[in-house]
């Protein structure tokens, strides 16, 4: 039976900062999503005695060990030799697994290195793991410990190979293996405007530990809540359903989506059903906002024009700034950005104009504007508002902050709700 278990993330380039370990987050969201127990994850650099102590410790504590990495052609993939000899089991070639990789390579008029077959290398005992995205497959097996049988699953490092390995072969068996019918179903809340402090007493007392589990993920600049259900297949999602009525009907206010979802999918939907249009004029945000709008498939259907007017003399020029109102109010005023919004909206014949300007740092402030001052405006047909905001942090911080704004301001006109004047409730 399966229900603890362990990530180990293997690679140099990991522990020295080089390369951002995704593959551990995205391994502890599926775990957590067919009810496993992460006891823990481990990161460890190419050396063999440090693998070594790895791999025992996670084998101690769970009754799944999931690695990533350390199992390519070079003489630094040492995952595979680690687990045999750890394990007491002999390497044996597996000839399917070389032809494949030979025609891989003739496929691409390429002749195969000999250091390939390394790959085609397995501990006794051990079940492949097909790699339909390339050359190093996975495997799996058992390792009796003293209190519990410990099933290694080893896999690529490369995500895209890794992941459909994980998603098409490895969670069914996973879920066959935990040794009950039990299905895990959650939901999540993508909430903005509402600090994880404040989320957490939002909720205080709402969901019995009995209930479901409550978590917090705190990602700049959104707070997601999620709810997860254990139970049995015809009680789980009705539970999770009244759960989660309970969660909207407390913090409704603060929910921008649910799902996996980000602030520009919401804009990009509503814009879409609604069948409007979007000109941006940005200063201080130096195109941020066009470039998350743009992430989303399908954003040439709303997006008319993202005009990054920086200087005074290109807010002048581009979008018919005055020239009275940068001497009498300056670029960082809610003036300002009133006439660049409208400006965008008219230059564009668009229904929505939407205008940020500010000082990012980390220099430019004075007494009266300081940096973290942003200045956000929105015209459309019949009404036009504008705003100065407060904000922190570094120079990416402020203009991420800013982005997030300016889109919550699009999503809060089209759904008819009120543009809050703070940032987060505490």
């Amino acid at each position: 039976m399966i229900q603890r278990a362990f990530i180990l993330s293997t690679g140099d380039e990991l522990t020295t900062g080089k390369v951002v370990d995704t593959n551990a987050n995205y391994l502890a969201d599926k775990l957590n999503e067919i009810g496993l127990d992460l006891v823990g994850v481990i990161t460890v650099g190419d050396i063999s005695e440090r693998l070594e102590w790895a791999w025992k410790t996670a084998m101690e504590l769970a009754d799944v060990v999931i690695s990533t990495g350390g199992i390519g052609p070079t003489a630094d993939d040492l995952t595979t030799e680690t687990v045999a000899r750890l394990t007491g089991k002999k390497l044996w070639f597996d000839d399917a697994t070389a032809d494949k990789m030979r025609r891989l390579f003739a496929s691409g008029g390429r002749k195969m290195p000999e250091n390939n077959l390394k790959q085609a290398l397995f501990p006794e005992t051990a079940v492949i793991i097909p790699n339909a995205l390339g050359t190093a497959p996975g495997f799996r097996m058992e390792v009796p410990q003293k209190n519990h049988i410990a099933h290694l699953v080893v896999l690529p490092g490369v995500p895209r190979e890794m992941k459909p390995m994980m998603e098409q072969i490895v969670i069914p068996w996973l879920v066959d293996s935990r040794g009950h019918d039990k299905i895990h179903v959650s939901q999540t809340f993508q909430t903005y405007g509402i600090s994880e402090s404040g989320l957490d007493e939002a909720v205080a007392g709402l969901i019995k530990p009995e209930e479901a589990r409550v978590s917090f993920r705190a990602s700049f600049p959104q707070i997601s809540l999620r709810i997860s259900v254990e139970g049995s297949p015809d009680e789980a999602q009705a539970r999770l359903d009244e759960l989660s009525q309970r969660v909207r009907e407390r913090i409704s206010e603060f929910v921008y989506g649910e799902g996996d979802v980000t602030m520009e999918e919401v804009v990009g939907r509503l814009l879409t059903e609604r069948h409007l249009t979007l000109a941006i004029a940005e200063s201080c945000t130096g195109g941020l906002i066009g470039h998350r709008i743009t992430n989303v498939a399908g954003a040439s259907n709303y997006l008319l024009a993202d005009l990054v007017a920086y200087s005074n003399q290109s807010k002048i020029k581009l979008l018919a700034v005055s020239e009275e109102t940068l001497k009498n109010h300056g670029a960082v005023s809610e003036q300002c950005v009133l006439e660049m919004a409208a400006g965008a909206r008219k230059v564009c014949g668009a229904d929505i104009g939407l205008a940020t300007s500010g000082i990012a740092g980390p220099g430019g402030g004075t007494p009266e504007k300081p940096v973290g001052t942003v200045c956000i405006a929105l015209a459309a047909d019949g009404f036009a508002t504008a705003r100065t905001y407060k904000m922190w942090g570094t120079r990416d911080w402020i203009k991420t902050l800013a982005s997030q704004v300016a889109l919550d301001w699009i999503r809060r006109y089209l759904l008819g709700l009120p543009m809050g004047a703070g940032l987060f409730r505490r």
